[in-house]
């Protein structure tokens, strides 16, 4: 808890306070819940990664990345860095797979970092990053496993409890690396009449496939539209862990579920949201969550990385 709160007021100055929409009576679609929206999608770079990214690189200091700063990425934690690394006055380098979607790749570079396209998947992208990072003593920020990274992520929380005009009964998160839902629910963990729920794809069920096994495991197949956002083939030790002690439980959803998020919030709030961005929201309306009727619930849309609705 006291590393999140140190993190948001570190990393205050270069980072939006996103809004919070209440939908309420004003969607055309009936809605059984109580439903308020965080909108991370307009966050600078269209994510919430930069709240991770500027909290790593502030907590080593300006004497250990003044020669720069490596990552891996399939997308938005790239951006994060390389908006952080511009802001900070350093350089970086980003590694992402042959596969990463041409905006983020555009995008990343249009921030000033250095873009260096590596094989097909993640993990080939992040051992080249690596190599690159101990080749030249520059710091490696990991996309989600690291604690300021996991302590910036959960910064989102906070903001979202405060801005929304009362408690939550539930707060849905997406999952990807765990990086997120760890950090934003060890920021509520205080609360305990909030319960919080993870919701990931099938195609990517990292965390709950370790759920399920009692601690992290390599998945050996990621087949889901929203893997470049939320396709990590391991959950983080310590993402695992405080999941396990403050997440209720994690919940899977289908592409099509997915894809009829997306368009959700395009026709009713004109809100566009990539697929990983949409999938907390896909938990709730295709009632996979389980969250019952009439329950107050805050859904975090956690990216806008795409080229349309």
């Amino acid at each position: 808890m006291d590393d999140v709160r140190q993190a948001a007021a570190r990393i205050a100055p270069y980072v939006r306070r996103t809004p919070v929409l209440a939908l309420g009576r004003t969607a055309r679609a009936e809605l059984r819940w109580d439903v308020v929206l965080k909108l991370e999608n307009l966050q600078v770079t269209g994510s919430f990664k930069p709240r991770g990214a500027l909290n790593a690189m502030l907590s080593l200091g300006a004497g250990a990345i003044q020669r720069g700063v490596v990552t891996a990425s399939g997308g938005n934690h790239g951006l994060g860095v390389a908006y952080a690394a511009r802001q900070l006055g350093v350089p970086a380098t980003v590694y992402v797979p042959e596969t990463a979607p041409a905006v983020k790749r555009e995008r990343i570079a249009s921030w000033g970092a250095d873009v260096r396209l590596v094989g097909r998947e993640y993990a080939a992208a992040a051992e080249a990053a690596h190599a690159e990072a101990e080749r030249h003593g520059r710091p490696y920020l990991h996309a989600y496993a690291d604690l300021p990274v996991i302590a910036g992520q959960g910064t989102v929380a906070p903001e979202f409890v405060d801005d929304a005009d009362g408690p939550f009964d539930y707060l849905l998160i997406a999952v990807g690396g765990g990086g997120l839902i760890a950090g934003m629910a060890t920021a509520v963990s205080e609360m305990p009449w909030l319960t919080v729920v993870g919701i990931e794809p099938e195609g990517a069920a990292t965390l709950h496939q370790a759920w399920a096994a009692g601690g992290p495991v390599d998945l050996t197949r990621l087949d889901s539209l929203a893997s470049d956002a939320l396709g990590a083939r391991r959950v983080g030790e310590a993402n695992y862990a405080l999941a396990r002690a403050h997440v209720a439980r994690v919940e899977l959803v289908t592409d099509d579920d997915i894809l009829a998020a997306q368009e959700f919030l395009w026709q009713e709030t004109g809100t566009v949201a990539e697929p990983g961005g949409a999938a907390a929201l896909a938990g709730l309306l295709s009632g996979k969550s389980g969250i019952p009727e009439g329950a107050r619930v805050g859904v975090l849309v956690c990216g806008g990385n795409t080229q349309h609705a």
